[in-house]
Order: structure tokens, then C-alpha cells, then sequence
């Protein structure tokens, strides 16, 4: 069972911090879990600073990193719109995130565009950047439910990674937005969308609002997807939902990776040092668990 590690702290986890993160101290995160051995780092998202800005150093973040990339890790970005392409090609992200919400209400309030408006655009620019020889991932957002709207049909989830499918993107995520996954719908929707494209890579990003996020990335783990997306401490949520919640931690989830025989190369003392660093930051305790416990061994 092969498993990839996708880190998404320093943009979903930082996006809901309120209190700003110099740069350097990004750049001292980013290092350590290059350290730890991550395969995927998610440095940022390149989107309007006025909206969000604790990322308004996406651009200058990537620039800080080339120079401490190693061969094992790659670097990723999420983007809403042409501009932010624009700005993840000339940053050279390895991998640019993008996507659509299966909620008419959290797109509407993310992006300011309906789920169809949303859906043309972002395929326009997957496209757009496959062209050029980018490593792309499209997303399926508030896929499992919505702190809005409540229950999403399982159909239009569907259709959409349908309408992926058919432009030929097969790299494709289900993100959790609000935390409403449970481990039967994960299974159920995993093998759906495998039997609709066996040749799919897929991946999962899930939010911890109910406690489930470390079983449903259990299930969709044992359901064929090889990308998790997780966030040192559980950090993170997403500023555009109702009930915004920490994502898996990263370092919660590699310990049960490495209990089942799994990913034992990645150095769990690293990203706890980063958690610890993030919680004397922020002056708090962080959702996770194991860094309460952790003495270096």
C-alpha cells in the first residue's frame, strides 16, 4: 500500500490564524518537514492578500525555499483563478492544487462564482497547465457534506469528477470542508469514483470537526487513494465554511502509518518540532495528540 504524505499546514492550517507568520518563521516550519522526510509540501495558496492574508508571502516563500528543496520533496500551491496561475507558474510549484465545491452556497462564498461558473474555470486552467507540462490536482470541495447546506447528493459529486474524467485531469481530490465524512461514505464514494476510472490517481483531505478525520483517512486509504492530506498539530479550516475545523495532523497520522509497518522513513520528531514551535507561536495548544506525549527517542 503506497502512501503520500500531502503537508498542508502552512495554507490550510495558517489560512485561519488570525495572527500573522513572519516569512522566516515559515521558512524555519518548511525546512523541518523537509527534514522529516514529507513527500508534499503545500507552501501556500496564491490568492488575493486582502482577502487572505497570512498568505500574501506565498510567492516569496517559494522563492526562500528553492534553494532547501531536496530530491524527496516537491512543492505544492493551491489557486482559485487565472491570476493565481500565473503567480504558481513563475513561483515553478511542482504540484498546483485547484478546485470546485459541490456546495452552490460555499462556492458562491469562496470563489464569488456558482458550482457551473467555477467548474468551466478551473477546467479551462487544468487544461491550461497541462499544456505546459504541470503536475495538476483538481478537487472536489464540501464533497462529504456542507456546514450550510447539510447533506450534499453523493450524484453531484460525481459529476463533477465525471466532468474531470472527460477533459482527461485524473489526478483528483475529495476534500471534507466541513468534517462531514464518516467511514461508510468514504468507502462507499472512493469506489465509486475508482470503478468510474480505475486509472485515476485520487487523494483526501479531510477535516476533523466530528473526531473522524484519522478513520475516514484509514478507509480511504484502504479504498485505493494514495494521496492524505493532513496539517502539523491539526491545524487549519477553512475561513469559507460555517463550521470551520482542524485537518488530520500529520504527525497523529504517521504514527498509526508507522504502527501498521508503514512509512518509516519519515522522521515523526521533526514535525513535532514544528507543532511545538507553532503552539509557543500562537501561545495555544494545537488539536493534535501525540506531540503532548512525544519525548525525543
Amino acid at each position: 500500500m503506497e502512501v503520500i504524505i500531502h503537508e498542508v499546514g502552512l495554507r490550510d492550517g495558517l489560512q485561519m490564524e488570525s495572527q500573522q507568520v513572519p516569512t522566516i518563521t515559515k521558512v524555519q516550519w518548511a525546512e523541518k518537514l523537509v527534514e522529516a522526510g514529507i513527500d508534499v509540501i503545500q507552501l501556500g495558496s496564491f490568492v488575493n492578500p486582502k482577502i487572505l492574508p497570512q498568505m500574501a508571502d506565498t510567492d516569496e516563500l517559494f522563492e526562500e525555499m528553492k534553494s532547501k528543496k531536496t530530491s524527496n520533496v516537491r512543492f505544492s500551491a493551491l489557486i482559485l483563478n487565472e491570476k493565481g496561475f500565473e503567480r504558481a507558474l513563475k513561483a515553478d510549484a511542482d504540484l498546483i492544487c485547484m478546485g470546485v465545491s459541490a456546495s452552490e452556497t460555499h462556492s458562491k462564498k469562496n470563489t464569488g462564482m456558482t458550482i457551473a461558473e467555477a467548474l468551466e474555470r478551473i477546467i479551462n486552467i487544468a487544461k491550461e497547465a497541462m499544456k505546459l507540462g504541470k503536475d495538476i490536482q483538481v478537487s472536489v470541495q464540501s464533497a462529504f457534506g456542507c456546514g450550510y447546506e447539510g447533506d450534499i447528493p453523493e450524484e453531484r459529486v460525481y459529476k463533477i469528477v465525471e466532468r474531470y474524467f472527460a477533459e482527461g485531469i485524473n489526478k483528483v481530490s475529495l476534500a471534507d470542508t466541513s468534517g462531514y465524512a464518516f467511514p461508510t461514505k468514504v468507502e462507499r464514494m472512493f469506489q465509486t469514483l475508482q470503478k468510474m476510472n480505475p486509472n485515476a490517481e485520487f487523494a483526501a483531505h479531510f477535516h476533523n470537526t466530528y473526531g473522524l478525520g484519522i478513520v475516514n483517512s484509514y478507509i480511504a486509504m484502504q479504498n485505493g487513494v494514495k494521496y492524505i492530506e493532513t496539517a502539523f498539530g491539526g491545524l487549519g479550516g477553512c475561513p469559507f465554511t460555517k463550521q470551520p475545523a482542524g485537518n488530520v495532523c500529520t504527525e497523529d497520522f504517521v504514527n498509526m502509518l508507522q504502527k501498521m509497518g508503514l512509512r518509516n522513513d519519515i522522521n515523526i520528531g521533526k514535525i513535532v518540532s514544528v507543532t511545538k514551535y507553532a503552539c509557543g507561536f500562537f501561545v495555544k495548544d494545537l488539536p493534535g495528540y501525540l506531540y503532548k506525549t512525544w519525548r525525543e527517542q
